[in-house]
């Protein structure tokens, strides 16, 4: 694991093509932005392992339907 320490407004980028930039930091609290291409999923820790838990397909968090890879 890489750990890296940042300052608001500062990021990190992964593998040339997904930008991970800190906006907020608020008490113990981190707001950050992602961007990276359409076809990268993205989840957050907590999610990803509930669903590797329970084995799920991906759903679109706005119509609840499978999402095609």
């Amino acid at each position: 694991m890489l750990v890296l320490t940042r300052k608001v407004g500062e990021s990190i980028v992964v593998d040339g093509g997904i930008e991970i930039k800190v906006q907020r930091i608020a008490g113990k609290r981190v707001t950050i932005a992602i961007e990276a291409p359409a076809d990268v999923k993205i989840l957050r820790g907590e999610i990803a392992d509930r669903r590797e838990e329970r084995w799920e397909e991906p759903t679109s968090w706005r119509t609840g339907r499978p999402v095609s890879a």
